[in-house]
């Protein structure tokens, strides 16, 4: 994966410094609100795109946290962008990059942590390395690109060299089946990267707003489902660790992929994979999120994501992706449309 700022990075509007000693506590019980039955009140809309890359850039090797003056340059790099349309010379990726600014979610938050990544383990805040039958079978994918395409977007569709047979040559966030920010787990896209939470006594339901997802998760302490019983989003089980909500996730179907490096690239195949999230109320405005991604399949070891969420007004909006959306049908007449201009091409070169 590229150690580039996602695209989202570029279009922040402004930047909030946090003290670094609100942002270092982990939600003492005295600190933190709570429910009306005594829990840990977790409720409300959190915003988890980031300034900071997943993985550490090259520049800062060795280092775990950015200097202030470090911080406060991305920032300003982010203002100076804010708003601005990155348009692109060909005019057809032009026209198929579809959004413009307008419709982007603008970060007005630095966490005042500093990490140079969000990846805290391994401790060069870099993705492990994938095993040798992974690297075997990613390849095999990239050369081939048969269905079931795991990644959020097809790659050969973004490189203008779409097959386009069916419907099931397109990526999952393509066919409204997965949004490439929805997770599980959550890493921040170019638009609706906001979590909602609710809470009962026994359930915590986690809503995305990309998809409109929503994993309903016991806290009773009932087991997990069936492993034949395979889901897109998994099968989500909670507990509380003290101050923190730990929502342990299995079962997912191998047709998605083990994680999103990108909003459009994914890694693995989802059957071997078992999350772990870690929900903590750090203050009034701070939600800390960690995961830990487990595939032996696919990484020679765990890795483990910690992200600062701040609180947003809200409210979500629904994203009807499928109503009305005629991209999909378009995409494949478009395809046809060309095959018969080629056919035609090579019938009068005869």
């Amino acid at each position: 994966m590229s150690a580039r700022l996602t695209r989202t990075s570029c279009l922040a509007a402004a930047v909030l410094l946090v003290p670094l000693a609100a942002l270092g506590q982990s939600g003492s019980p005295e600190a933190v609100q709570r429910t009306a039955w005594g829990a840990p009140d977790l409720s409300g809309v959190w915003d988890y795109n980031s300034l900071i890359p997943l993985e550490r850039p090259a520049e800062y090797e060795g280092r775990e946290f950015m200097t202030e003056e470090e911080a406060a340059s991305l920032g300003e790099q982010a203002q100076a962008t804010a708003g601005q349309d990155q348009r692109h010379p060909d005019a057809s990726i032009d026209i198929e990059s579809a959004y413009n600014a307008f419709w982007s979610d603008e970060i007005t938050t630095v966490p005042a942590d500093r990490r140079t990544s969000l990846i805290v383990d391994p401790p060069d805040g870099r993705l492990p390395p994938l095993t040798p039958a992974a690297q075997a079978r990613e390849a095999a994918w990239r050369a081939n690109r048969t269905p079931p395409i795991r990644a959020p977007l097809l790659l050969a569709f973004l490189a203008g060299d779409n097959p386009a047979r069916g419907p099931e040559d397109f990526g999952l966030s393509e066919r409204c089946i997965l949004g490439y920010s929805t997770g599980p787990p959550l890493n921040g896209g170019a638009y609706n990267s906001n979590l909602q939470i609710f809470q009962t006594p026994d359930h915590v339901v986690l809503f995305t707003e990309m998809v409109h997802e929503a994993r309903v998760v016991p806290l009773d302490g009932r087991q997990h489902v069936s492993a034949a019983i395979r889901q897109w989003l998994g099968d989500s089980r909670g507990y509380w660790d003290g101050e923190t909500l730990v929502v342990e996730s299995r079962n997912f179907t191998n047709k998605r992929s083990s994680f999103i490096t990108t909003s459009t690239d994914a890694v693995g195949e989802g059957g071997a994979l078992h999350l772990i999230e870690r929900f903590t109320r750090v203050d009034a405005d701070w939600l800390r999120y960690e995961y830990t991604v487990n595939d032996p399949v696919t990484w020679v070891r765990p890795f483990t994501v910690s992200q600062m969420l701040p609180r947003t007004a809200g409210p979500l909006f629904e994203y009807a992706c499928h109503e009305g959306n005629y991209g999909l049908l378009n995409a494949l007449a478009g395809a046809r449309a060309e095959e018969r201009e080629v056919a035609q091409g090579n019938e009068r070169g005869h």
